[in-house]
């Protein structure tokens, strides 16, 4: 699959995420869900931003990085977890990379290695 297709697929499931937040699901008046998009660049991040019982609330949901055709999957905060939707879409398992694992518990996943 190339490149591109990468990044469709990506930006389609991290604006899934967001869309289920402004549709009801977990909503909270004071937090809000922000899709950022580097294209550019590939980066990709759905970002968590506002209030929460009367504490800040920021940080990253989600964080993708597409970097030597592979999709890095940097932070993920779902239950459902991001590359389990990617190898739904399509992506073969070995060019998805958890990047928030250590490259040591790496080998030990279904996933790229890096």
């Amino acid at each position: 699959m190339e490149k591109l297709k990468y990044r469709e697929l990506v930006q389609k499931i991290l604006m899934a995420h967001t869309e289920r937040v402004l549709n009801g699901e977990c909503s909270n008046r004071e937090t809000a869900l922000q899709t950022i998009f580097d294209v550019e660049r590939d980066h990709y991040l759905v970002m968590v931003v506002g209030w929460h019982s009367g504490r800040r609330d920021y940080g990253s949901l989600i964080h993708v990085d597409i970097k030597d055709d592979k999709i890095w999957i940097q932070s993920d905060g779902t239950e459902v977890g991001v590359a389990s939707e990617l190898v739904e879409a399509g992506i073969p398992s070995h060019d998805i990379v958890l990047g928030y694992k250590s490259p040591f518990k790496r080998q030990f996943t279904d996933y790229g290695k890096g």
